[in-house]
């Protein structure tokens, strides 16, 4: 802020840009909101002009010729408290204050950091060459930003697709992924509000490692497998959700399932390896077929049969 105060007049080097900072400056207080995609700019710009009174609003990316800046996109908003929130003891020393809130994309804010450090701001002080770069950066920034907002609502809209088609039943081709599976999970299992976000991300992994790529294949593979008997005769009572299906598994794929299993083959699992084996032998006492399914081929595996 003092090297703000310290600028001067770019025509007259002598004459000081402020001659009364603190009424001219309006960041004096401020705050800086980052978003990952551009349509949430607006969605921030949103929030803050029901929570304050925005008095003044500059798109920097509609000012980018006069301000003769290379790419500086940010929208900066002045805003003040309500009245209704100044009425509030709490909030009634900051009456007439008045703050900066800046929005920018994540990579807007990476530009702006850079441009400020190599202090290139004005079109006027670079070579040409630096210029054109600077311009063609810029553009890249920009479709960039485009770029990540379109893939963010294309990945939106499969995800919806998959949940709708878990719910109807259609799962040829849905692919496995975290959010679906425990959709899959919740609809067939029962719903268990004890795992997390991570536990079904693992048992992603641990399906794609069993060669699995999409629901419809291993609904199929575990057809006539009951996990609930399966959990009360290894435990002797109802296991979580994803023991259960673990469980349902391991008893369908018999042996392949520790071959396969990323812990499998690991040296100083061999309790692993222990306990996979005791349940299965359990399993088999109890009757259930063991190994009846047959684990899809791994890509690593094709042309085997």
């Amino acid at each position: 802020m003092s090297q703000k105060i310290r600028k001067r007049v770019p025509e007259n080097p002598n004459s000081p840009r402020y001659s009364d900072p603190l009424d001219q400056i309006t960041d004096l207080a401020g705050v800086r909101v980052i978003t990952y995609f551009l349509n949430t700019v607006q969605e921030v710009e949103l929030v803050i002009s029901e929570e304050f009174d925005v008095i003044e609003r500059i798109d920097k990316s509609e000012a980018f010729e006069k301000d003769q800046r290379l790419g500086y996109q940010s929208l900066h908003l002045l805003v003040k408290l309500k009245g209704n929130r100044c009425a509030l003891p709490e909030y009634a020393r900051f009456t007439g204050l008045t703050a900066e809130i800046q929005v920018r994309t994540i990579l807007q804010h990476a530009w702006a950091e850079i441009e400020h450090d190599i202090q290139y701001k004005a079109v006027y002080t670079l070579p040409s060459e630096t210029k054109r770069r600077f311009m063609a950066l810029a553009g890249a920034l920009e479709i960039a930003d485009r770029e990540f907002q379109a893939i963010a609502k294309t990945d939106r809209k499969l995800r919806d697709a998959a949940l709708k088609s878990v719910a109807e039943d259609r799962l040829s081709g849905v692919e496995i992924t975290p959010e679906a599976l425990k959709a899959y999970l919740d609809k067939r299992y029962g719903a268990d509000g004890r795992m997390s976000d991570y536990s079904y991300t693992y048992t992603v992994r641990l399906l794609k490692a069993l060669g699995f790529t999409d629901l419809n294949e291993l609904s199929d593979f575990l057809n006539g497998y009951d996990h609930d008997r399966i959990s009360r005769a290894l435990y002797g009572s109802r296991q979580g959700q994803l023991t259960r299906f673990e469980d349902a598994l391991m008893v369908a794929a018999g042996r392949e399932f520790l071959n396969r299993h990323p812990w499998g083959n690991r040296a100083g699992n061999e309790w692993f390896a222990n306990s996979i084996e005791h349940r299965l032998k359990t399993a088999e006492e109890a009757g259930f077929s063991v190994g009846n399914g047959r684990l899809p081929n791994r890509q690593d595996d094709s042309g085997k049969g």
